[in-house]
């Protein structure tokens, strides 16, 4: 297939072209590698790509209307990965702009891309986050999520329910993905595990949040990038229990919370250094819990994933060590 997947400089949006890639599709992969974070992290994630036969790359923002509408009518895709977003729960406070004009006008659109286009299917990525206040444990898609508790959140809510209109008013399939706690080599800089193995091996000590009393579905990005082809391969079908629109929704966590300190001891092991922690009270926005019910995924792919945390850690922590070190011989 001729596949778009924008983000593709991202963290997951790397990996899903890698295996898109090496199945035999061809991608194009769209992102801004805007400086959220180091954008040279970006830049090295799409050098991996870059060399691979079938991929080509558009530096392009998709909240540039005219650009995308442009791009969707030449290269015609036959189906669509959006994987492009401004994350960041905390960062939301700050900058909640920038999150209406990715994840909202951004996706906007995206969704017309793919209707006058006719794509034949839409796969977006949406985030636990949606489960905002919930305390049900673990979270179903047949939860009510209508109590989002960061403006990003509120956001991927808006997402599912735009994509919803488009599948019900003109027959667009689209299937978004609830993301739990993705990690693993080539993860982002803000991300939990970045941020703790970074201090730790120099020696800083860590921020813990809640005073360490959090609980998290970390889920091992080969399984996410796994996860999303399944979905992509299925194309979206109405649900006669919620809808009559061609329009799914699924979590893919590991479905197995671990609790934060057993995350951090776990890093510890890797190292093989002890972390120095700063126990500090939970921040606005914050989850103090995920628990992925991965069933109707399973159901729907036959797939479930299966990197338990110690192993996927382990991964991270050596990728770590080979990267910057890497880093470090380019400046001499």
């Amino acid at each position: 297939m001729k596949i778009l997947v924008t983000g593709a400089a991202g963290f997951i949006g790397m990996h899903v072209s890698q295996l898109l890639l090496r199945r035999g599709d061809t991608v194009l992969g769209l992102d801004s590698l805007n400086t959220y974070y180091d954008p040279q992290l970006k830049r090295d994630r799409l050098a991996r790509l870059m060399p691979q036969p079938g991929f080509r790359f558009a530096h392009m923002d998709l909240a540039a209307r005219a650009g995308i509408e442009e791009l969707f009518a030449d290269e015609r895709f036959d189906a669509v990965v959006h994987l492009a977003a401004q994350p960041g729960v905390r960062y939301s406070l700050a900058n909640p702009h920038a999150f209406i004009d990715s994840n909202i006008v951004g996706f906007m659109n995206v969704l017309e891309g793919c209707r006058h286009a006719k794509v034949a299917h839409l796969v977006y990525a949406s985030s636990s986050s949606v489960y905002g206040g919930n305390a049900t444990m673990p979270f179903s898609e047949r939860d009510n999520v209508d109590h989002p508790v960061s403006l990003y959140a509120a956001t991927k809510k808006a997402n599912e329910l735009m994509a919803h209109t488009y599948s019900h008013l003109f027959g667009l399939p689209t299937t978004g993905l609830r993301f739990f706690t993705v990690y693993g080599p080539w993860g982002r800089p803000d991300m939990a595990l970045f941020t703790f193995t970074k201090a730790i091996a120099e020696g800083r000590p860590i921020d813990v949040y809640n005073h360490g009393e959090m609980v998290r579905d970390f889920t091992y990005i080969d399984d996410i990038a796994e996860g999303v082809v399944r979905v992509l391969d299925r194309q979206a079908t109405p649900d006669p229990a919620r809808s009559e629109a061609p329009y799914r929704v699924f979590n893919i966590g590991n479905g197995d919370p671990v609790p934060l300190m057993s995350y951090i001891e776990a890093i510890e092991s890797a190292l093989g250094m002890k972390a120095h922690k700063k126990f500090l009270p939970l921040q606005p926005g914050e989850m103090v819990s995920t628990f992925a019910d991965v069933a109707e995924l399973a159901e729907w792919t036959g797939f479930r994933p299966r990197t338990g945390v110690r192993e996927g850690v382990q991964r991270f922590v050596a990728w770590y060590r080979d990267y910057f070190k890497l880093f470090a011989e380019e400046l001499q």
